[in-house]
């Protein structure tokens, strides 16, 4: 997968890595990003190389097919089986991963935004879960850029020149006071908030504008990519 995605992240765009010392050099480490085209899991594998780490993405099961599936499978990366009697098993695997000391990159939101806007819609609580089940440092990531590249809303891409893009590493979210309490929706939903809030404001801090107060909803946010 390094050898397909390193150069192929230097092809595509013109990449800037903010705070990338950020990430914990070594142990178990959470990523939690906002999802903004097809093409940002490129860039965001790559900063998250160039931190010294090597990145295994929690990806729907849709993305594992043909060519594409067998060299996502071939480097670790972990399938998504959503709604399904397979679902637990993406946990385990992440949970696995991460006491083997890995790091483990996640899109809450589970698909590419569709706020016409580009910021992170109403996420899953999945990553809320991992969470619970790990301790291990939670890192917010802000993207911007790769949506200049590949256009979800129109499925145009655009390759040359290539775009700027930008991932902003902010500090690690506080998690403690959630760890030991009743597992509940609503504490689930509260711990969702606290990380998808602060992938915004990494956002924000690329974008130098401020964010909407609320998340964007779309009914259409279970369609595959």
């Amino acid at each position: 997968m390094v050898i397909i995605f390193h150069p192929m992240a230097d092809l595509l765009f013109r990449r800037e890595v903010w705070h990338g010392e950020r990430i914990p050099a070594s142990g178990p480490v959470i990523i939690v990003a906002n999802h903004i085209s097809i093409a940002d899991p490129v860039s965001f594998a790559r900063g998250v190389w160039d931190a010294g780490r090597i990145p295994q993405f929690l990806a729907k099961n849709t993305l594992y097919r043909g060519v594409f599936g067998v060299i996502l499978r071939s480097a670790g990366q972990i399938p998504v089986y959503r709604a399904t009697s397979a679902a637990p098993d993406s946990l385990r695997a992440a949970v696995a991963a991460l006491e083997r000391g890995e790091v483990v990159c996640i899109y809450p939101e589970g698909t590419v935004t569709r706020d016409p806007d580009w910021w992170p819609m109403v996420a899953r609580n999945g990553v809320a879960r991992l969470v619970l089940s790990v301790d291990a440092p939670v890192i917010p990531v802000g993207q911007w850029g790769p949506q200049l590249t590949h256009d979800y809303s129109t499925k145009k891409w655009s390759v040359f020149p290539r775009k700027q893009t930008i991932c902003n590493v902010g500090n690690a979210v506080d998690v403690s006071g959630y760890r030991g309490r009743p597992v509940t929706g609503e504490l689930l939903q509260e711990i969702t908030d606290k990380i998808m809030v602060s992938v915004r404001h990494q956002l924000a801090e690329i974008r130098q504008e401020p964010p909407p107060a609320d998340f964007y909803r779309d009914a259409r946010t279970g369609a595959d990519e």
